[in-house]
């Protein structure tokens, strides 16, 4: 056989075999990233309006229902479109949207003490507190509170995070949802650390009152004995047997916490720090995340943890990252990865409400320049219907921001309030974005407190 024919064979052979995986990647919902953005169908097989998705595959929360995303014309469903609206797709819109934290909310504020815990989860969109650290300030403000809440024990550009200072030594293990053999005890931050030596330290920045007392809180993982470690230089026996603990180190007008840890069978998370009464909101950032890594956890660590450490609104931030190439409109792959992951976390999560924030606006460089991604459009919609389909609430975060080309307006603006990347708000935009959200929450708050006042409690 000649040289010329091996070559040809070659070739038929490797690009037979590699359409082969590329349609039996389609048919079956996998997803590889790398091979996502070099796969051979992925600009014939386009997004439309209407699909019948397989259930939720390899998921083991026990969803068995098929995921269906189909043109919806009902008004309610088309709230989601919106801007600065937090909608439950309710038909009647003098309702408040999240009940359950409006309800926590209304009777903080009228003098009942107690916590009020947010978790917000996202990618490098809100990394080293952006967004969260405006939102987390003016709710304390209104309603009541002050400390940061979660601070992992290290994390990518932690001399950046404004709200903390942070340092640590740099010899402890870090498994998390890129590298972690197992991950289905990794925290809600996708990290899990240990050490046999090393040592962290967090100063709160947030408070401002020298005389408030906050509580300086230990999250980990279990261990079969106790194990000590040094708090701020004092011995302190740690008895971590659930599989999620909640230790409280100190109560005090402290602003700083350092951990000296040499036993490496003490599974850290983190740390805390928490006002004795008022809302708490956790920034849950993992830069590249998708929201879907989060499928790995085991739900009764989840519920261990929503029993130990519950939170009353749960919120997801995701999207740039699924938008990773320019002229993708096919998402019906996202569907099916994102709606067992929203399942899972409103199971082990029952009294939390839920809310998911559609993607921020991103651009690529088209023939004409820097526009919007052309199949924004047909994510947001996805987005809205995994939260129609599960019973959570929706925030469109695109049109909140203007729309199309609205991050191309934020970067060429003097001040810019986004970065050239297209991708990114900067601190300035972060702040706006923040203050819209809170803005756009308390008119669901004043909703219900005008139902509560006129003791028109909705059934």
């Amino acid at each position: 056989m000649n040289s010329n024919r091996r070559v040809f064979l070659f070739v038929v052979y490797a690009v037979s075999a590699y359409l082969f995986f590329s349609l039996v990647s389609y048919a079956f919902g996998l997803h590889w990233r790398p091979f996502d953005r070099v796969n051979l169908i992925a600009d014939v097989v386009t997004g439309d309006s209407t699909f019948l998705a397989d259930g939720p595959g390899s998921d083991t929360t026990g969803g068995s229902q098929p995921i269906i995303i189909e043109e919806r014309p009902q008004q309610d469903f088309l709230l989601y479109h919106t801007p600065h609206y937090i909608t439950g797709f309710q038909t009647d819109t003098s309702l408040a949207s999240l009940p359950h934290l409006m309800a926590k909310l209304y009777a903080l504020k009228n003098g009942q003490q107690q916590k009020i815990r947010i978790a917000y989860f996202g990618d490098s969109m809100i990394e080293n507190d952006l967004l969260t650290q405006t939102f987390r300030k003016r709710l304390q403000e209104y309603f009541g509170g002050q400390g940061v809440g979660f601070v992992n024990i290290n994390f990518v550009g932690h001399k950046l995070r404004q709200t903390i200072e942070h340092d640590y030594s740099n010899g402890w293990k870090d498994d998390n949802l890129r590298n972690a053999s197992d991950k289905s005890t990794l925290y809600l931050s996708g990290h899990r650390f240990t050490t046999s030596g090393d040592w962290v330290s967090v100063t709160d920045k947030t408070i401002t009152d020298s005389t408030y007392v906050t509580e300086k809180i230990l999250l980990c993982g279990k261990t079969e004995a106790p194990v000590t470690i040094r708090v701020n230089g004092q011995p302190v026996s740690i008895n971590a047997d659930k599989s999620f603990n909640r230790i409280v180190l100190a109560s005090d007008i402290s602003r700083k916490l350092r951990l000296d840890v040499d036993d490496s069978r003490l599974p850290l998370y983190g740390v805390s720090f928490e006002p004795l009464s008022g809302v708490i909101v956790d920034n849950f950032s993992f830069r590249g995340s998708r929201g879907d890594e989060y499928k790995s956890l085991d739900s009764n660590f989840l519920q261990t943890i929503a029993q130990e450490n519950p939170y009353d609104l749960i919120i997801f931030q995701y999207g740039v990252n699924v938008l990773f190439r320019a002229n993708d409109k096919n998402f019906t792959w996202y569907a099916r990865m994102l709606m067992p992951v929203v399942e899972r976390f409103r199971s082990s999560f029952p009294k939390a409400d839920f809310l998911i924030t559609g993607t921020a606006d991103r651009a690529f460089r088209y023939p004409d320049g820097y526009a919007t991604a052309v199949g924004i459009d047909t994510l947001l919609k996805i987005q809205a219907t995994t939260a129609y389909e599960t019973g959570s609430y929706f925030y469109n975060l695109y049109s909140t921001m203007g729309g199309k080309n609205s991050i191309v307006d934020w970067a060429n603006r003097k001040p810019s309030l986004a970065n050239k990347d297209y991708v990114h708000p900067n601190h300035q935009g972060a702040e706006i974005l923040g203050n819209w959200f809170f803005e756009d929450l308390l008119r669901e708050f004043e909703k219900y407190s005008r139902r509560q006042q006129k003791g028109d409690t909705p059934k």
